[in-house]
């Protein structure tokens, strides 16, 4: 038995699992995975038992539990400091920590109107005036981290860190809904979607029989 325990939800619909797991795929640390089948007629119970907020995903460790999913990133990143889960130049890990952030408590509408929905594709919304100054706005994300702190490697910040994290499921999104974005956030997707992590669990979410009508 692991060290960690994860619960998530289904990898094609839950995006924060695919944070959380993201994280803790970085770190090298064997763990247990639970996956708890979303909108399910069991799923309130089998949520009840794991989570203290009944949402996903959950850290389990021999000695606490964590229920969400930046606060679970934080923990790793504390736990594991040769991951580099944040950048180690404290100018790049504050602006890591703020787009982190950013995601963390906005873009309502991309998550409204782009559920996320990894094994199938749809026709791009319609980019009302919301819609597109959000994504707009994570587009120019992409590109001033990228310009300020890419130089080493393909990522926001060079190295994949926790806003990589946070921004994989808007990749997925991205993706999935056929959005237009500037050349060098094209190619960041390209890069996250191309990771082994992303790659495992995109395969996970092809092969699950669950269909949620969002």
């Amino acid at each position: 038995m692991s060290d960690f325990t994860l619960v998530i939800g289904n990898k094609n619909y839950s995006s924060w699992s695919l944070r959380g797991w993201l994280a803790l795929k970085r770190t090298g640390a064997a763990f247990d995975e639970v996956l708890i089948a979303l909108d399910q007629p069991e799923t309130a119970e089998q949520l009840r038992i794991h989570s203290p907020s009944s949402k996903v995903p959950v850290l389990k460790t021999a000695d606490n539990v964590i229920w969400e999913s930046l606060a679970i990133a934080e923990y790793l990143a504390d736990q594991f400091p040769a991951a580099g889960l944040w950048p180690e130049d404290s100018n790049a890990r504050a602006i890591a920590r703020a787009v982190s952030s950013e995601m963390h408590s906005g873009f309502v509408e991309v998550r409204s109107q782009m559920p996320m929905d990894l094994r199938n594709t749809f026709p791009a919304p319609e980019r009302n005036g919301p819609l597109d100054a959000e994504i707009n706005r994570i587009d120019t994300i992409w590109q001033r981290c990228r310009e300020r702190f890419g130089s080493g490697g393909p990522f926001l910040f060079g190295t994949f860190t926790i806003a990589d994290c946070m921004f994989a499921p808007v990749v997925g999104r991205f993706s999935s809904y056929q959005i237009d974005v500037s050349d060098d956030s094209a190619v960041y997707m390209e890069a996250v979607l191309r990771t082994p992590e992303m790659t495992e669990w995109m395969d996970g979410a092809r092969s699950e029989p669950w269909v949620i009508n969002q």
